[in-house]
């Protein structure tokens, strides 16, 4: 959005220093950042003062230092108040996601359904944190009609944060699961964060549940606005997977029913599609925007993307991150390929209350669908086949000959690095 620095100054409680500029958007990142957008340099690890030039327009708290300059106490806070203030120009179309897993996925199809009609805003990539909301609100088109906020939690109070931010009207809750519990706690600490993004939403507004998570069904009680129940008053009915493990199937809502095409891949992307499906339609997007915009979405990196390797193995790269949940569904994809052999390569699954019997659960249901686990990093995943680090299941993978008979699993939590692995497989 576009702000004078004077705006940006009131919006931030902040003394403006220098020429009175326009400022469209910003950026926490110098290396990335476009001409006219607003620097703002946050303390760290490093420090982003260092990285100031005197062609940014920024935020500083520790004085300005040539060009134009905004001075405030402390620059994160002036960049949530600066979101605050772009929340203010968006309407009522503004979509809080959250929930253990999923949530990155069902934002990149809604917002690709929301795009088939409105102006549309949406997080990038997962940038679903105290940062990343009120990025997403300030670097909106100034012409938006809608956005689609992804929103993270590591623990109680972290998701009423965001909502004080971003002030979502419709509201959708993927699931909840044993992810992060180190930091909430119980899978119960999990369910009551999750749960904060529905008590935010107002009475105009509109919860999205998955009823097929019993937690997240519940939290219809915690709601004083419209509960829509995806699995539930939103269906889906003769489910099919192509050999691309591509899935169609009848939609039933409220609003009508069509067929329905994913471009995304794997039988649990179902329900991210009705998810993304409800929350559209509650929206005002109609059953044709849902149909282009699943067919059209393109999902963030390194999530579900099936690739053929020049020797003929197929490749499912699902390397984003990993939990049990999301762990499951994409061993569970891997079984569907047709092929001779199967190979999981998988790495940690990071913060689990009860890590080592996670890891031993994940390796026993791979054993049950015939797949060879090969851990990375993780040995307490319990199996033969254990390397240390992705350099090792490279070299390990290129002796394994794979070729057109095989179907190869890449996945694991963001410390692991296993896209590495996938890039290394698919050039051969």
């Amino acid at each position: 959005m576009r702000f004078s620095a004077g705006e940006v100054a009131r919006a931030t409680g902040g003394t403006l220093v220098g020429e009175d500029i326009d400022v469209d958007g910003a950026s926490i990142d110098s290396r990335t950042i476009e001409r006219g957008q607003l620097f703002v340099p946050l303390v760290g690890d490093r420090d982003g003062h260092d990285y100031i030039e005197s062609s940014h327009i920024y935020l500083t708290s520790k004085g300005a230092r040539g060009g134009t300059a905004i001075e405030v106490a402390d620059t994160q806070e002036a960049l949530t108040a600066l979101g605050r203030t772009a929340r203010a120009r968006l309407g009522d179309r503004v979509i809080g996601i959250t929930g253990s897993v999923g949530k990155t996925t069902v934002k990149d199809l809604l917002a690709s359904i929301m795009r088939q009609r409105f102006i549309t805003a949406a997080s990038a990539k997962s940038f679903n944190n105290e940062l990343g909301v009120p990025l997403t609100l300030v670097n909106a088109p100034d012409d938006a009609e809608a956005a689609v906020i992804e929103m993270g939690a590591r623990g109680i109070g972290h998701i009423a944060a965001l909502c004080e931010v971003a002030r979502p009207v419709i509201g959708v809750v993927t699931a909840v699961g044993a992810v992060h519990t180190e930091v909430f706690g119980t899978i119960d600490d999990v369910a009551r964060g999750k749960g904060e993004l529905v008590e935010a939403l107002p009475e105009r507004g509109t919860a999205v549940l998955n009823a097929n998570d019993h937690r997240v069904a519940a939290m219809a009680d915690r709601a004083r606005c419209r509960v829509l129940l995806y699995g539930e008053d939103v269906r889906a009915d003769a489910v099919h997977l192509d050999a691309e493990l591509r899935p169609r199937f009848l939609l039933e809502s409220p609003w009508g029913d069509t067929e329905v095409r994913l471009s995304v891949r794997g039988a649990h992307q179902v329900g991210n599609a009705l998810a993304a499906a409800t929350a559209a339609l509650a929206a005002g997007a109609s059953l044709e925007d849902v149909c282009a915009g699943l067919l059209a979405a393109e999902l963030s990196p390194w999530r579900m993307d099936l690739r053929t390797t020049p020797t003929g193995a197929r490749v499912l790269n699902d390397a984003y991150n990993a939990n049990p949940i999301s762990v499951r569904a994409a061993l569970e994809s891997l079984a569907l390929l047709e092929a001779d052999r199967r190979v999981a390569f998988l790495g940690t699954m990071a913060e689990l209350d009860d890590a080592v019997a996670a890891h031993a659960e994940i390796a026993a249901y791979a054993q049950s669908l015939d797949v060879r686990v090969i851990s990375v990093g993780e040995p307490r995943y319990a199996v033969e086949d254990e390397v240390a680090t992705a350099d090792d299941a490279i070299a390990l993978a290129r002796s394994l000959d794979l070729g057109g008979g095989d179907a190869v699993l890449v996945k694991g939590s963001r410390v692991a690095g296993l896209e590495l692995l996938a890039s290394a497989l698919l050039d051969g």
